[in-house]
């Protein structure tokens, strides 16, 4: 015979049920015991990982009843399978699901290769597509000046180009200086190639190395790291360690930012 337990608490002891919420990447709790308050941004094996506005990482156990939203006592769960959308682009903007891809706009940006123009689509693709901005390259800005003439840029056409090694005394830096339109903006990085804008620890180096002059930069970096002397295959593992605009150094983030502001400005 089956014997019966019922359940004698009375009903004002009685735990009252919480909301089982998913634990999605980015929703902000507050772990109930410690009061750590963070975004979600790894959920695994009963386990999750906030991040707090410090970048201070801690993981806790999805205990019952563990955790606070907006104030409220909740139950953290996986989340489903389904991936979340994801709330940026690449480049930290704000995403926009579903937007459609604006006409081109008669302005351009301009960068010197195509390795240039990969980067920038990996990051800033989705902005560019919302903003109709089209980005070419040049092979090289020895004939800049001409080119930009060529293209004959206006207050409604605006054209920006983006310039590697832009230092004070480079050859670029006087090619850039005959650039004199108003309708035209020139900016630059630091960095003989665009390779070198890529943080080093987000290829899993400690450094980019030093080529001396002369050489093939992109060349003496394969040797110099012991990669293949493959300069298109180094360069598209480079590439497939950049998923964000973490993965870039300030110098080019601000520069590219720059010039979108400048094409699409009113």
């Amino acid at each position: 015979m089956r014997s019966y337990n019922p359940d004698l608490t009375p009903p004002w002891k009685r735990s009252a049920p919480v909301p089982e919420v998913p634990a999605d990447r980015d929703l902000v709790v507050e772990e109930v015991t410690t009061g750590f308050c963070g975004a979600v941004i790894r959920c695994e094996a009963g386990t999750v990982t906030l991040e707090d506005r410090f970048g201070k990482h801690r993981v806790f156990p999805m205990d019952p009843r563990g955790f606070l939203l907006e104030g409220r006592v909740v139950t953290l769960v996986r989340p489903s399978a389904a991936p979340a959308r994801p709330t940026r682009t690449a480049s930290g903007s704000v995403a926009v699901p579903g937007a459609r891809a604006r006409v081109a706009r008669a302005g351009r940006i301009y960068v010197e290769g195509r390795h240039d123009a990969e980067l920038v689509e990996r990051v800033w693709g989705d902005d560019l597509r919302i903003e109709g901005v089209v980005v070419e390259y040049l092979e090289g800005v020895d004939d800049l000046p001409s080119i930009v003439a060529e293209f004959d840029p206006a207050p409604d056409a605006r054209l920006g180009v983006l310039v590697d090694h832009l230092v004070p005394g480079s050859k670029e830096s006087r090619i850039a200086a005959q650039v004199t339109s108003p309708d035209v903006l020139v900016v630059g990085h630091p960095y003989i190639d665009v390779w070198e804008a890529v943080k080093p620890a987000s290829v899993g180096i400690r450094a980019w190395p030093r080529v001396p002059r002369g050489r093939d930069w992109k060349t003496g970096v394969c040797e110099a790291l012991g990669w293949p002397p493959n300069t298109g295959a180094a360069w598209q593992h480079i590439l497939s360690k950049v998923t964000s605009y973490k993965d870039l150094e300030p110098e080019l983030l601000g520069r590219v930012e720059e010039l979108i502001d400048f094409v699409t400005a009113p």
